[in-house]
């Protein structure tokens, strides 16, 4: 269903423009544009399939290496400020410098891009966004905290599963396919580290907590 509906959408504004010759030019450039949101939308589901699918069948390998974690996380803010603004959201950032773990770079970013969008999604306007960092013993955690619409229980169970998604009227047109907390979670877990999530009083919080090497954990 979710990939039927943005192709069938595309089909059929090809089809109104290839149908009408002697179409105007404006509606031309309106149905085309529809079409191109769609396909793009498309695409962003299709990625998702393969990579959950890739990660729930162990194709996916971890290529650690050592990473600064506190100027990987800084970045990652640096990219999402433009939406951040466009939102009417700020950051409320709390990363020390040169926090080092050993991880799968581009694993991890994409693990952390998916909950900081979960955030700006279900954000107040005029909210913060808490985005931590602190440096334990053998592990590093990370929390991302919005101010939102208190998750009921029910929900906050199923929040990490795959196809699953809060307010599946929202997400359907401009979302993913439910997908992006269940592959965070996927990728956290494959550096050996555990994710939760918790919501109450208008607040909704995911802690992340990760080996400092995840080349170090063996599973028994």
């Amino acid at each position: 269903h979710d990939l039927k509906t943005p192709l069938t959408s595309v089909l059929g504004y090809l089809k109104l423009i290839e149908d009408e010759p002697e179409i105007d030019p404006t509606l031309i450039q309106k149905y085309s544009g529809i079409a191109k949101r769609k396909a793009e939308r498309l695409e962003v589901l299709i990625n998702e399939f393969f990579e959950i699918t890739r990660l729930s069948t162990h194709k996916l390998s971890l290529e650690p290496a050592r990473t600064n974690l506190s100027r990987m996380l800084m970045q990652i803010t640096y990219e999402f400020n433009p939406i951040l603004v466009e939102k009417k959201l700020q950051w409320d950032l709390q990363i020390p410098e040169n926090i080092e773990i050993v991880c799968d770079r581009d694993k991890l970013e994409r693990a952390m891009d998916n909950l900081i969008r979960n955030a700006i999604h279900y954000s107040y306007t005029d909210t913060a966004i808490l985005f931590s960092l602190a440096a334990m013993d053998e592990s590093v955690r990370i929390c991302v905290q919005n101010t939102g619409q208190t998750i009921p229980a029910e929900k906050l169970a199923r929040i990490f599963e795959q196809f699953y998604r809060l307010d599946a009227a929202r997400s359907s047109d401009t979302g993913g396919a439910g997908l992006g907390l269940a592959i965070a979670k996927e990728i956290i877990e494959l550096h050996h580290g555990t994710i939760s999530a918790y919501s109450e009083n208008e607040t909704i919080q995911f802690v992340v907590q990760l080996p400092m090497d995840c080349q170090k954990i063996v599973r028994s």
